[in-house]
């Protein structure tokens, strides 16, 4: 029987939400390892408030039962574990094996590429966001003032960009992979594969195709050029 080590984390907030937070992740980690007859050892949950995020006290303890049990770490999703490619680099030097539930097929390598992207759309999406605002704000716009938007509008408004600014920034990101596999001697078919795997999709919300892959490697050679 594979045993587990279960680590959850959940923001001051999410937690004071009924724990709803917390919840959804010990169900899929659960359901998971239910999936492949294992056993969770023990879990670990971490409450996150804005100065206690680079500690993360209840990551090392489950890290190092982990690698006393000779047991998988297990997480509910990546993007719960991992906005920081170095946080994720320190978990591999642990030699431990870990899993994210909504990647369970994922290596090392592969988690690794995904945290990168994860850190790295952070920042463009944050960067692109206020630039965006900025923009508005130059052209006579008054942001945060309760007389011109209804609290919903200035809300759909932010989220429009954010979106907008995603969308963009995703599809930079599948074309660095793309590129990145090419070098490898991927075929277009085994990109896609790949590429869904790592749950991106395209501008459309369609999983990727090897015709969808080669028109984006197509661009991205276009516009070195």
């Amino acid at each position: 029987m594979k045993k587990y080590i279960a680590y959850y984390r959940v923001s001051r907030k999410e937690q004071g939400i009924s724990g709803l937070g917390l919840s959804a992740q010990k169900t899929s980690v659960i359901k998971y390892t239910d999936s492949q007859d294992g056993i969770i050892l023990q879990e670990f949950t971490e409450v996150e408030t804005g100065t206690n995020k680079r500690e993360r006290v209840e990551i090392h303890k489950a890290i190092q039962l982990a690698k006393n049990e000779g047991a998988v770490l297990v997480i509910a999703k990546l993007d719960r574990l991992a906005r920081n490619v170095s946080f994720v680099s320190s978990l591999m030097d642990a030699g431990i094996e870990f899993l994210a539930v909504d990647m369970p097929s994922a290596n090392n390598f592969t988690i690794h590429i995904f945290a990168a992207l994860a850190e790295q759309e952070a920042k463009l999406i944050s960067s692109r966001t206020k630039l965006a605002l900025a923009e508005l704000k130059k052209t006579g716009v008054k942001l945060g003032n309760p007389k011109n938007l209804t609290n919903e509008a200035r809300a759909k408004g932010v989220n429009t960009i954010k979106d907008n600014a995603m969308n963009n920034d995703r599809n930079r990101q599948a074309q660095s992979v793309i590129s990145n596999c090419k070098e490898k001697g991927m075929t277009y078919r085994e990109i896609a594969s790949y590429l869904n795997g790592l749950n991106f999709k395209t501008r459309y919300g369609k999983e990727f195709m090897p015709s969808t892959v080669h028109q984006l490697h197509n661009r991205t050679l276009f516009n070195a050029a």
